[in-house]
């Protein structure tokens, strides 16, 4: 028995349409209309997701269109499009390929994740990728990754995608807590687990304990929310939350997918810190065989000088052939030179393995630099350190190790150069919550830069604006004639917010 042509229509297993110039819908089959979540009714004469410029001839690839008629309603359909020429219309053929796409979508950021990690890039814009990763491949609202200082124990965000950024997002978090809003990233941090909140844009927008991060989070629009742990050798590390368009759910492959990028994620972070480990014993290691070497070589050498001088010297005084009094002298100034030079290496032997700032903290091996250039010279060093809550030595060692060799070059551009009697050293933090700033000075009453702009220098200067570039701060050096110099520096701490918080109602 054969089928007529409106019955073969009426029973394809694909979506067939015919469309007119405009790209607008003239007729659809049932499977079209279900794809397109239409009735009869509405067809004649609705936009179709279909280019009417587009014609496809034999052997043409399919093409993949995007189908979006409300917010979150999001499919994409392989289609094929033939001309009807007679009557100036278009025939569409089409099936939905939305998971699929996705599921290849979800295995390539997978794969590029897993790239990127292995790339050795800075952890920061791995983590930026990762976040773009995941809100690409799932067609997602908002990705925020943040990570924990293993040393304060803090959040603080390192990838972000959809949200724009604030500066203030930490503080505006902990008003909403404290008016009792539910941190469910908290719970999924403390808990090891997934969380996932159905509707949770719903709940932002309209509890009173939302309000202070009511505009951040209003746009993109959103609805469900997940957060995933970032699991380190079974301890958290940080969260990746992810924020879904309306109408996407979180299903079972979705949060397999979040859990697979959270791993990635996961691993950049135990790779970088890793990464921080091997750097920080090599620079412990290099600066000891340093320390070791200077030590039993050039200073056991120089002291040996000294002591071959005072010999000449006491045995000179005695001859009769040669001036005594003039070999005395030059002894005497070779002795004085040598010494200086043990002196100076000894501090360098100091500089390069700076025990205190490993063993007891910065505030200490400033301290010590403190205590050792007056020892050594003439001036009088005042160390100013305001740091009431002891947070200092929470910062990353990293940080601290720059901000040390900043001072320390400072001080000794200072000694070398400023011919002063009094250098002053000042650092502390300023800003309140989360926004926070690590500030420093060294001030000298020397005589200033004749005849050098301030900005410019040699070796020293250009390391110390390296070194407080890498923690996107700024230094500057400021000098005249007779009036001194004052090299001071302002790094931006990262916006952090504490683990150990709970929420309380929504």
């Amino acid at each position: 028995m054969r089928l007529s042509a409106a019955l073969l229509v009426e029973r394809a297993p694909d979506g067939l349409a015919v469309i007119d110039a405009a790209g607008r819908f003239v007729m659809a089959n049932p499977v079209a209309l279900e794809l397109c979540g239409l009735t009869a009714r509405e067809v004649p004469g609705a936009v179709s997701p279909f280019p009417a410029r587009l014609v496809h001839e034999d052997g043409d690839p399919e093409e993949v269109v995007v189908w979006e008629p409300a917010a979150g309603a999001r499919r994409e359909f392989a289609c094929r499009i033939r001309a009807l020429p007679e009557r100036g219309e278009r025939l569409v053929a089409f099936r939905d390929v939305t998971e699929s796409r996705r599921y290849q979508r979800r295995l390539a950021a997978i794969a590029n994740a897993a790239s990127r990690v292995a790339a050795k890039r800075s952890l920061s814009s791995t983590l930026d990728a990762l976040a773009n990763e995941v809100l690409a491949a799932d067609a997602l609202a908002a990705v925020q990754i943040l990570t924990v200082n293993a040393t304060s124990e803090r959040f603080q965000i390192m990838g972000m995608a959809g949200f724009g950024k604030t500066a203030d997002f930490f503080d505006k978090l902990v008003e909403c807590l404290e008016a009792g809003a539910a941190i469910r990233m908290i719970d999924a941090f403390n808990a090891r687990e997934p969380v996932v909140v159905p509707h949770r844009y719903e709940t932002i927008m309209t509890h009173p304990a939302w309000e202070p991060l009511r505009d951040y989070m209003r746009h993109p629009e959103w609805d469900w929310f997940a957060s995933v742990p970032l699991m380190v050798r079974g301890e958290p590390a940080g969260i990746l939350n992810a924020y879904f368009a309306p109408g996407q759910e979180i299903g079972g492959t979705a949060l397999d997918f979040l859990l697979a990028m959270a791993e990635q994620a996961a691993q950049a972070v135990d790779y970088a810190a890793l990464l921080e480990r091997e750097r920080e014993v090599a620079r412990r290691e290099e600066r000891q065989r340093l320390a070791r070497d200077l030590h039993d070589s050039v200073v056991q050498q120089v002291f040996s000088m000294g002591m071959q001088v005072e010999s000449l010297a006491m045995h000179s005084a005695r001859g009769s052939v040669v001036d005594s009094g003039y070999v005395k002298r030059v002894a005497e100034e070779l002795g004085h030179i040598s010494k200086a030079v043990l002196t100076d290496l000894r501090a360098m032997v100091m500089d390069l393995h700076p025990t205190a700032l490993a063993d007891r903290g910065l505030a200490a091996a400033l301290g010590a630099l403190a205590d050792s250039t007056m020892n050594r010279t003439e001036l009088d060093v005042r160390l100013l350190i305001s740091d009431p809550h002891h947070e200092l030595d929470d910062l990353e060692p990293e940080l601290r190790e720059d901000v040390y060799r900043v001072i320390a070059e400072a001080v000794h551009n200072s000694v070398k150069h400023a011919q002063g009697s009094r250098v002053t050293v000042d650092l502390g933090l300023t800003g309140s919550g989360t926004q926070r700033w690590l500030t420093g000075e060294v001030a000298d009453d020397g005589r200033g830069l004749p005849g050098q702009p301030a900005e410019e220098g040699g070796f020293g200067m250009t390391a110390m604006k390296e070194r407080a570039g890498r923690w996107a701060g700024r230094l500057t050096i400021r000098s005249e004639p007779g009036k001194g110099t004052v090299v001071s520096f302002v790094l931006s701490l990262p916006a952090t917010l504490p683990t150990g918080l709970h929420g309380k109602v929504s």
